[in-house]
């Protein structure tokens, strides 16, 4: 009696004449996996040093994502298209929490793992990363100091120059405010936008008249929370950044020669979007 064929069987021989990717772009063709995959160069003789790298560059496309995502966003704002960014909106937040558990991969790495892989990183450090320096300028976080890590590539020094002088998110989410009507003083809506955002009694009375109603105000409301929900993940991810940090190196100074944890825990204090989260004391 012979036994019966795995079901699977079949079915790889039915398509078995279609497999053949040789005349049209294939799967590693389309994702440039040559490319991606032939980027991890370790400069040390350390097993551990593949983990680094990796959850760098893979952080560094989410941030990529993420930026594509922002720019459409202040622009669907600026243009009063808030069905879609909401989606963008929405996005962003569940790429944070991707960035969020990304921390708990690199947190496998212990101080002795890190500490045989130091010396071969010189002074590269995450401090470094333009497009981490671009997404704080979009969401409001500008410094003028943050700009000299780049001064050395006046490419990239172009790029996160354009987002420092730009309007942040929020400062376009209060532009399209006061287009809609609710009270907004000129001291946020027509500045310098390189100016580091400062917190307003006149924008929470703004946000609170949203809030208060919010039938008559549902998309302004809903971006409220939009916004919130982003700045919420953020926090998260700034503060696993900062655990992981003490976790791996303790109290030791960053490789680009920041203070380490003392400086990511000065970070885990920036407010973001400040009024929407003073008015819930008030609701």
């Amino acid at each position: 009696m012979s036994c019966p064929h795995h079901p699977t069987e079949s079915i790889v021989k039915e398509e078995g004449a279609q497999l053949d990717f040789s005349k049209d772009m294939s799967y590693g063709d389309y994702l440039q996996l040559g490319q991606i995959l032939s980027a991890q160069k370790p400069l040390s003789p350390e097993h551990n040093e593949m983990l680094f790298i990796i959850q760098h560059q893979t952080s560094e496309l989410w941030m990529k994502l993420m930026l594509h995502e922002l720019h459409g966003a202040v622009a669907c704002v600026a243009s009063d298209q808030l069905p879609e960014a909401f989606k963008m909106l929405a996005r962003v937040s569940r790429i944070m929490e991707q960035l969020v558990h990304a921390w708990d991969v690199l947190s496998t790495m212990t101080p002795p793992e890190y500490t045989a892989i130091r010396p071969y990183l010189s002074n590269s450090s995450g401090f470094q990363s333009w497009q981490y320096r671009e997404i704080e300028f979009m969401l409001g976080n500008k410094n003028p100091a943050m700009l000299k890590p780049h001064a050395h590539r006046p490419d990239l020094l172009n790029q996160v120059q354009a987002a420092y002088q730009s309007p942040s998110l929020y400062d376009e989410v209060l532009r399209l405010m006061a287009r809609r009507g609710i009270a907004m003083p000129e001291s946020h809506t027509q500045r310098d936008w390189t100016q580091a955002y400062a917190m307003s009694e006149d924008v929470k009375a703004g946000w609170l008249s949203v809030y208060r109603d919010p039938k008559n105000h549902w998309d302004l409301y809903q971006m409220g929370e939009e916004l919130v929900d982003l700045e919420d993940a953020f926090r998260l991810w700034r503060f696993r950044h900062v655990t992981t940090v003490e976790r791996v190196i303790g109290f030791k100074r960053g490789t680009g020669g920041t203070g380490g944890v003392s400086y990511l825990r000065k970070m885990l204090d920036v407010v973001l979007f400040p009024e929407l989260w003073a008015l819930r004391t008030e609701l």
